[in-house]
């Protein structure tokens, strides 16, 4: 993780193991992935973003784990997993999806598919 990603992580400093094995995980098997970071979100783009980290607000705070991170993906077709926590629609077949993650053992086979789907997607747009 980049030194200059650290003012994101301002207030969820515990997170950071949690968000460094999900970028590990995402550049070993996507190695062309460049991570760009801001006060709100780290952006993960190929030609175009296409999954992001925040710590949106998902669920009601009573419902979050102490120590958690937001993933959002986008694709050209709605999930249908109780992992989601949130998805929309804001275009036709272009979903945008919000998973909350609170353990690494949740980097998981299924979430790097949705991943490489989510970097095909977006590649593949013009």
């Amino acid at each position: 993780m980049k030194g200059d990603f650290l003012p994101f992580f301002a207030g969820h400093t515990e997170a950071i193991p949690l968000y460094e094995a999900l970028e590990a995980r995402i550049l070993d098997q996507l190695p062309d992935t460049t991570v760009k970071g801001s006060k709100t979100q780290l952006s993960f783009y190929n030609r175009h973003l296409f999954a992001c980290v925040s710590f949106a607000r998902v669920r009601k705070k009573k419902d979050c784990p102490p120590v958690y991170i937001v993933v959002t993906i986008g694709l050209n077709r709605r999930l249908d997993s109780p992992r989601i926590d949130v998805a929309t629609e804001p275009y036709p077949s272009r979903w945008t999806h919000h998973l909350l993650l609170s353990e690494e053992s949740e980097i998981d086979d299924e979430l790097m598919g949705w991943i490489r789907e989510a970097s095909d997607f977006a590649a593949a747009k013009r």
